[in-house]
């Protein structure tokens, strides 16, 4: 059975900011001569980890929307050095992702610190384009205020 992850991408102000910042990190990658992969390194490795592996995608929440997922194609322990003085390197789950972002129709969702499992049945459909005329062009939260309200 799949689950996914849903994670606040904190610091981004649109779906498009969030692709340049994963276009900006897969070039400096390139450029290092390192794989070129996108990972999101979090403190907690999940528990359901088959469960993700089975299929599973991070669901993006922007500017309080649920806005896009990205495929999960792996997590790996890590480690990362300590701060503050800390010398002794700290045990983290790198989430590995598939590259390019996949909009999905925009859910509002309240703010939440680290990341949270979204079973398969809450997880928004895939905007597919052409699905549904005239909304891929509307703003994503104007789109999921009018499904809110039962107009959409």
């Amino acid at each position: 059975m799949t689950i996914h992850l849903l994670k606040l991408s904190v610091g981004t102000e649109s779906l498009e900011s969030l692709e340049r910042w994963q276009d900006r990190v897969l070039k400096e990658r390139r450029r290092r001569g390192a794989p070129e992969v996108i990972a999101h390194v979090t403190r907690a490795y999940p528990k359901r980890a088959a469960e993700i592996l089975d299929g599973g995608s991070i669901y993006w929440v922007i500017k309080r929307m649920i806005v896009a997922r990205q495929p999960i194609v792996g997590l790996e322990h890590v480690t990362t050095p300590g701060v503050n003085g800390d010398e002794s390197e700290k045990p983290r789950c790198a989430i590995v992702l598939a590259p390019g972002l996949i909009p999905v129709r925009p859910v509002p969702k309240r703010p939440f610190q680290g990341w949270r499992y979204l079973e398969e049945k809450d997880a928004p459909a895939d905007i597919v384009a052409g699905a549904a005329e005239g909304d891929e062009e509307m703003p994503p939260e104007m789109a999921a205020e009018l499904r809110e309200l039962g107009l959409l």
